[in-house]
């Protein structure tokens, strides 16, 4: 009997221990949550960063993602800065998942050769991320017919991208010569826009008083009211803000929420504002 349980120690040192079954499994975990939070740390960073730059109500705000960073990178990210914008995927990835509907558009373009075609391609161009190429597809839709209202608004559009706001200006007064309710006012509120890049106060603040009583664009009100500060009528630009409030307030949640940053910028103003 002392022989065999020799033996068998001696196989067990030879062989060594069991392996643990559970080892590796705990060190994949270990290394997810090490990626996981490698993310995370990315994710509040960018929202940080976000906040600091562009956030009107950034002390709240900078706060609550330094003394709460989990969840408050999640929470500032769906309540500030995904109802703003409409989210779109990576460039990149839109440009791979419709890279065939992009060479079917060329392919027509190209074949058929009228403005509508190219106009076509210089959209999905343009939401692909690819401005270059979409300008150049609108300059040969234009080629085609210099009339062309989506043509124009579409240069407009790769123009204010470029921050060339002469082009913008050119552009979209042509469309509004031919259709002032064109696109529901957006077309008008980038034209105001345009006309703040060039420096042309006067003829902005006037543009966006029309524009104002025909369409309640947030950012149209709040341009208009920041015209009127800077004018010293601090009456007027009061009552454009509270109107801006007021239209914010009784909007849907979802309007709110996309427009939240004009009605932060709105309520920062009017306790800048001289009583």
């Amino acid at each position: 009997m002392p022989q065999i349980v020799l033996f068998l120690l001696l196989g067990q040192v030879r062989h060594g221990p069991a392996p643990n079954p559970f080892g590796w499994s705990c060190a994949l975990l270990g290394l997810l949550m090490l990626l996981g939070g490698l993310l995370y740390f990315a994710l509040w960073l960018w929202m940080l960063v976000h906040c600091v730059l562009r956030e009107p109500d950034k002390g709240f705000w900078i706060w609550l993602l330094i003394v709460a960073p989990f969840p408050g990178a999640i929470v500032y990210a769906i309540v500030r800065v995904f109802p703003e914008r409409d989210w779109q995927a990576p460039t990149w990835l839109r440009q791979f998942t419709r890279r065939k509907e992009l060479a079917r558009l060329e392919a027509a373009a190209d074949q058929i050769g009228n403005a509508h075609q190219f106009v076509q391609w210089g959209d999905a161009l343009r939401d692909t991320g690819q401005w270059t190429s979409a300008a150049e597809a609108y300059s040969r839709a234009l080629a085609k017919d210099p009339k062309n209202l989506q043509a124009l608004w579409g240069a407009a559009l790769v123009a204010d991208h470029r921050k060339q706001p002469e082009e913008v200006r050119r552009c979209c007064r042509q469309v509004l010569d031919a259709d002032p309710n064109y696109k529901f006012g957006d077309v008008s509120l980038v034209y105001g826009r345009s006309l703040l890049a060039l420096n042309e106060t006067a003829l902005a603040r006037q543009h966006f008083e029309q524009h104002c009583r025909r369409w309640r664009h947030p950012e149209a009100v709040y341009l208009l009211a920041c015209r009127c500060r800077d004018d010293g009528d601090a009456q007027a630009a009061r009552q454009h803000l509270q109107d801006l409030l007021r239209d914010m307030n009784s909007s849907p949640t979802a309007i709110s929420r996309k427009f939240g940053r004009w009605k932060s910028l709105a309520r920062k103003m009017l306790k800048q504002l001289p009583c």
